[in-house]
């Protein structure tokens, strides 16, 4: 076992000031490390793989809050709508509507966070800001045909650098993005609060630009291997 109970504990009080939320991402870890970390009180889990997802989701204590931080195919939302709480990476209408028309089955509500490209590197997901520009205005056109969905915030990756310069802007311009979506879209709704930002490498930056939530992995639960993925 690789996990760093101290790193836990020096990340939760890097988030306190920033009220921020933790989602230990857990992916290609065993469930003993997910225990060990829900002993120590974490509720907030985050995975890459549907598949590996539904098996730790069945073995593991019911008031986990599961969220699904990974590229999402439409054809897979199914699997997860029963309990996934929060989808971070929705990067198309034709998602969003999956999501909502799974979630609709089982009579539930799934927060879904929208993800805008915001990295210099071409291989990271997300929308640029004409694709989220339309996904909006369909959604403000009829919002009660989405009435399985909460869209909760927004989510973003840096570039993979050692510029601190670089990731600052990055994250600073999603979170001038978030403002002007929320004031045009969601000023009435408490629920668009998201902004999902930073990960072990660049949390403390992400924070400073107002990240409400950190997706931390191998700074808590060591290396990954993927030889099985």
């Amino acid at each position: 076992m690789a996990i760093n109970l101290k790193a836990y504990q020096e990340v939760l009080s890097q988030l306190s000031p920033y009220q921020a939320k933790l989602v230990a991402v857990s992916k290609t870890k065993p469930v003993s490390d997910v225990e060990a970390f829900y002993a120590a009180g974490q509720r907030i889990f985050g995975e890459n793989y549907v598949q590996e997802l539904t098996e730790k989701q069945a073995v593991l204590p019911a008031d986990i809050e599961w969220h699904f931080i990974g590229h999402l195919q439409s054809n897979k939302v199914k699997y997860i709508a029963p309990f996934v709480h929060t989808i971070h990476a929705v990067d198309s209408l034709k998602l969003l509507q999956e999501i909502n028309k799974q979630a609709a089955k089982y009579q539930r509500v799934i927060h879904c966070l929208l993800q805008v490209h915001i990295a210099a590197e071409e291989t990271k997901f997300g929308m640029d800001e004409q694709e989220l520009q339309q996904l909006l205005q369909t959604y403000a056109a009829n919002p009660a045909a989405f009435s399985h969905v909460r869209i909760a915030g927004m989510m973003g990756m840096a570039t993979n650098t050692t510029n601190e310069t670089q990731i600052h802007k990055e994250f600073h311009q999603l979170h001038q993005l978030f403002g002007s979506v929320k004031t045009t879209y969601f000023n009435h709704e408490t629920y668009f609060k998201e902004l999902s930002i930073g990960m072990s490498a660049d949390y403390p930056i992400a924070l400073q630009e107002g990240s409400t939530m950190v997706r931390i992995g191998s700074l808590l639960f060591g290396e990954r291997n993927y030889s099985q993925k």
